[in-house]
């Protein structure tokens, strides 16, 4: 069955069968906004092995991780339509900067440790 999606009138949420999410600030550049969504992306996928392995302190950083880039997106915290152009961008700059730290150096996204 086909998931009913559609913005509301004022662009803030995302509907998505009946239930409203907020949706990305779109002031966030492309380039930065791929970012977010691949650390949002690993970190899921993080929290899911993570659980499946029963290790509850990488279950804890995945989640960092995925609460860290909702933030940058604008999907948590304070609503990006309430915050000016430069809190918009010090939210996604800053985010962005905590979850590179989160890699170490020369870690590619998508790749993992052996």
């Amino acid at each position: 069955m086909a998931r009913e999606v559609h913005p509301t009138d004022d662009g803030h949420w995302l509907v998505v069968d009946g239930r409203r999410w907020r949706r990305q600030d779109p002031a966030i550049p492309e380039e930065e906004a791929a970012r977010l969504r691949s650390h949002l992306g690993r970190g899921r996928s993080a929290t899911g092995a993570a659980r499946r392995a029963g290790d509850a302190e990488a279950e804890a950083a995945a989640r960092q991780r995925t609460g860290l880039a909702k933030h940058g997106l604008g999907e948590r915290g304070t609503p990006w339509w309430e915050q000016s152009d430069a809190e918009r961008r010090r939210r996604w700059t800053e985010a962005l900067a905590r979850l590179d730290a989160l890699d170490g150096p020369g870690d590619v996204a998508g790749e993992t440790r052996d």
